[in-house]
């Protein structure tokens, strides 16, 4: 059920935690490339699937990326924080950002782990994407009485640019050096798991000292941010009813496995020093939840 590359991932993404808070000086270098790095691992995800098989998901799909986009963006924040409310309410805002992020760069990689509906999943990433910075600064007016400040065309900017150009990046690549593209694919598990060790010492790397300082604050986002994963995962695995074991499993992915660095920069900005933590702290979660989506595959397999 879990093979070697699922042992490597684990191992990678626990050193390399581990490796921006001991080492936060090494992890530093990283800081200013966390958006590029993402962007590379996208373009590596985009590189895999053609862009027709998007659009012929889109076209098939419809009724099920339309129902999942609200879900995923509107419906299931505003569900999991009247739950977090009622049993954890200092945690409430935070399970409201990360359940109101888009579906995360990294997701494509991870459908391709457990077999699941890859297009399904890049076109979450791309929806959600272009969704999110109108839908999540309303969602939090609206329920925590707050208002973002966020410049709306800044976070348009960053997003589309973080989508577009690894999209056409990969259809630039496909279309003007089509024999580079089998050499990348070959080496893509090892190129992805060096940006997952980048991304995550650059991440974790900034909240060091705090560590040090609050290793109990850490210790109770950490376990906040796994129940929070936990939930998504609950709600995405389901999302979609008696869908095929592919089109499931990329529904909890696009659901649970989002975009919690937008959260951590955001959250910094406009929050208190809980919620970024937290959000920091889902990058634990997002990989581990590896173990629910194999096991799900596995089971599904049987039946």
């Amino acid at each position: 059920m879990f093979g070697i590359q699922d042992l490597i991932l684990f191992c990678v993404v626990i050193a390399s935690l581990a490796g921006g808070i001991l080492l936060p000086r090494m992890g530093e270098v990283f800081q200013p490339f966390i958006l590029y790095l993402l962007m590379v691992l996208l373009y590596l995800s985009f590189l895999s699937i053609r862009l027709d098989a998007i659009w012929r998901t889109l076209r098939e799909q419809a009724k099920d990326v339309v129902r999942l986009s609200f879900l995923k963006l509107i419906a299931f924040p505003v569900a999991i924080y009247l739950l977090f409310l009622l049993f954890f309410p200092a945690y409430a805002p935070s399970a409201l950002l990360l359940a109101g992020s888009s579906t995360g760069a990294v997701a494509p990689f991870i459908a391709t782990l457990v077999a699941a509906n890859g297009p399904l999943v890049i076109a979450m990433v791309v929806i959600s994407s272009l969704l999110v910075p109108f839908i999540l600064p309303m969602l939090v007016k609206l329920i925590l009485g707050q208002t973002m400040e966020i410049p709306l065309s800044v976070m348009i900017q960053m997003l589309a640019a973080m989508i577009f150009i690894p999209l056409a990046a990969s259809e630039a690549t496909r279309r003007f050096l089509p024999g580079a593209v089998p050499l990348i694919l070959k080496r893509r598990y090892v190129m992805s798991l060096m940006i997952f060790t980048g991304t995550n010492m650059g991440v974790f790397s900034k909240y060091s000292d705090y560590f040090y300082r609050h290793p109990d604050a850490i210790l109770a986002a950490a376990g906040m941010s796994v129940l929070i994963g936990v939930v998504l995962f609950g709600m995405g695995i389901f999302s979609l009813g008696r869908a095929s074991a592919g089109d499931c499993l990329a529904a909890a992915i696009s659901v649970a496995n989002i975009n919690s660095v937008l959260i951590v920069v955001f959250a910094a900005r406009f929050f208190g020093p809980l919620e970024p933590t937290v959000a920091a702290m889902y990058l634990i979660p997002f990989y581990g939840l590896i173990i629910p989506l194999r096991i799900f595959q596995y089971r599904y397999s049987r039946i």
